[in-house]
């Protein structure tokens, strides 16, 4: 798992070449701030997805489990599946927060 993230994460460093070897025209530098908001704001947005995800996942089937054995436990577990889907939140305000400032 953790080779597929560092997987990932290279092939987004080398992607974003591309954005820094423009010239460094006018025009070319309006655009190239541009394009770092963007890949800065669909970063954060897709990381937190994605470490939300897989919060949610190991939660969710925990809370299961539990609430399988005990149904009383089930007010006691949700809240933190909803606390794991905050991250997902959160990494969209700072997404937009990029695309604004």
């Amino acid at each position: 798992m953790k080779k597929k993230i560092i997987a990932v994460g290279l092939m987004l460093c080398f992607a974003a070449v591309g954005v820094f070897a423009a010239d460094a025209g006018a025009a070319d530098a309006a655009a190239g701030s541009n394009a770092i908001k963007y890949i800065a704001a669909g970063l954060s947005v897709g990381l937190a997805c994605i470490g939300g995800g897989m919060a949610v996942g190991k939660i969710g089937a925990a809370a299961m489990g539990a609430m399988s054995e005990n149904a009383e436990l089930s007010g006691k577990a949700l809240p933190f599946v909803g606390l794991a889907e905050g991250i997902c939140l959160w990494g969209f305000l700072v997404g937009l927060l990029c695309l604004v400032l």
